[in-house]
Order: structure tokens, then sequence, then C-alpha cells
């Protein structure tokens, strides 16, 4: 299981300022400003949004497999889970 202090803490955040628990996981991100306007527009769309991105956060952290794609999530760290680390990879002309 990822992380059950820091899991218990992004709730905790969550459960008051739904966007900040949305942007310690996905930083400054289309789900961050979607969940900002959700919030704005309503409190409960705006927790519902956020519980569920950190719901696919932490299910794809403990995925021992690839995991697929959820819909309505447009953040790559969200997506991977914690798996967020860029890979290092050489395009043409860079040094």
């Amino acid at each position: 299981m990822a992380g059950t202090c820091s899991m218990i803490c992004l709730i905790l955040v969550t459960l008051f300022i739904p966007p900040l628990g949305v942007f310690l996981i996905s930083g400054c991100s289309p789900d961050f400003w979607i969940n900002l306007l959700l919030t704005i527009l309503g409190y409960l769309p705006g927790h519902i949004h956020a519980f569920y991105l950190e719901y696919i956060y932490y299910r794809n952290a403990d995925a021992a497999v690839a995991p697929k794609r959820a819909p309505g999530v447009y953040s790559e760290r969200i997506q991977r889970g914690a798996h967020h680390r860029h890979q290092q990879t050489t395009n043409y002309g860079t040094i």
C-alpha cells in the first residue's frame, strides 16, 4: 500500500480544500484547474472530483502491472500513480 500516512494527510487536506489536494498529486495540470472551477461552482462537485483523482492515483500506485488509463483524468502523474518519474530520453538535436 502506497504510504498510508501520506494518504491520510492528503485526504484530510482534500476534506477542507479540494483543489489543494489535487494540486499535491497532479501539480499545475488541467485536472487542478478543472477541480478549482468545480469547487468554485459548487463545493460538493469539487470534492467528488478530488476524491476520484486521489482514488485513481493510489489505485495506480499499487498496481503491479501497467495501469490502464482512467477516463476523465488528464494528468500523467495521476495516470501513472506514484510511478510518475520521468524517463531520460534524448531527442534529435538535444545534448
